[in-house]
């Protein structure tokens, strides 16, 4: 991999794409099987679809020529280029506007916004903020994300650096995750990385021990609980990797409630807290 060539890097920001999809019932209740999502009546046409779930759509179906050896695309297309090798969902901030309904149709417009490059403890850190917005076929804005990915250095294998939990909050609930999940989830998103379903790539190519769980998947999973928590739908969830989450042990999620403000967090076995989020709810 070469220097970080951040001038070069920027000449990315602003390059945008945009994409129009059936927002699917039945893509909806694939997801509801990977998940086990309990709420009776609310995966339906017509109904508004639950906060996050706007990642099954939209999926670009890159050629296997066009893909490089983790299984992502190439990079130097809507992506810059960045040499690093590892490449992780670092975080994001979503507002929820107005309902996007199962059965709709709608339109999505992406944006590079920002490209940094920092120094931390493995090294090198290069993030990239892509920006979304999901309107309906009239123009009405309905979602408004911004999405962080930070691209890094392999880390050497060997033991998880431990981010101490906070004290325990209110409204637990367990999920432990399994292979088939990782696998189900990838395929929903179509996300070819290798690091969620390939363990001999993991440990032999990106320094993992086991197989990654996806930042998404834990996002998805955390808004959930927050809505559920908070008993009203999400008008906005931030939220921040804290660690990486291998398969293998069990995830907590946790929330408490000040009024129309949940605060979630995600906890995992020895890599201790792996996610954060703020919510607020309509």
């Amino acid at each position: 991999m070469g220097a970080i060539d951040l001038d070069h890097l920027r000449g990315w920001i602003g390059r945008s794409r945009n994409d129009t999809d059936l927002i699917s019932l039945r893509q909806a209740r694939l997801l509801v099987a990977t998940v086990d999502y309990h709420a009776p009546g609310r995966i339906a046409d017509g109904e508004e679809l639950p906060p996050l779930w706007h990642w099954i759509y939209f999926l670009e179906g890159v050629p296997q020529s066009g893909l490089g050896p983790d299984g992502h695309p190439l990079r130097g297309g809507f992506l810059p280029p960045v040499p690093l090798p590892n490449r992780l969902w670092a975080g994001g901030r979503v507002s929820f506007i107005e309902p996007l309904r199962i059965g709709s149709i709608a339109r999505k417009d992406s944006t590079i916004l920002k490209i940094d490059h920092k120094k931390g403890r493995s090294g090198d850190l290069v993030f990239v903020t892509v920006g979304h917005e999901l309107r309906s076929p009239r123009g009405a804005l309905l979602v408004r994300e911004e999405h962080d990915i930070v691209y890094r250095n392999a880390t050497p294998p060997g033991p998880a650096m431990t981010i101490a939990a906070p004290a325990s909050a209110a409204h637990p609930t367990v999920v432990t995750p399994s292979a088939t999940m990782l696998f189900r989830y990838s395929a929903l998103t179509f996300n070819g990385h290798r690091i969620h379903y390939d363990a001999d790539y993991c440990r032999q190519h990106e320094g993992y021990a086991n197989l990654v769980i996806h930042g998404p998947l834990l996002a998805t999973l955390l808004a959930t609980h927050a809505e559920q928590a908070g008993g009203a739908r999400l008008a906005e969830f931030n939220y921040r990797a804290m660690a990486t989450a291998l398969l293998g042990e069990a995830i907590v999620l946790q929330a408490e409630v000040f009024g129309a403000r949940v605060v979630a967090q995600a906890t995992h076995g020895e890599s201790g807290l792996c996610m954060q989020a703020e919510a607020r709810l309509r």
